[in-house]
């Protein structure tokens, strides 16, 4: 049975598309030159992307993103 959330999560324009991004398997450097962001704000987006799906890595990241259907 599927796992519901009952808090689901916002995210914004911005965080979705760096965690497209991400899930693509983009580096920070390569995020940053994409969308024309400085590689420590793509870091920052990254590190709040982290917490908000309470993840440890990425990949736990990009895993959670899927089961919300965010991805």
């Amino acid at each position: 049975m599927a796992e519901r959330y009952e808090n689901p999560i916002a995210l914004s324009e911005k965080e979705r598309l760096i965690l497209s991004e991400v899930a693509k398997g983009r580096t920070t450097p390569q995020i940053a030159a994409l969308i024309k962001l400085s590689p420590e704000t793509v870091k920052w987006y990254r590190k709040r992307l982290l917490e908000k799906f309470s993840a440890a890595t990425s990949s736990e990241m990009i895993m959670k993103a899927v089961e919300r259907h965010f991805l």
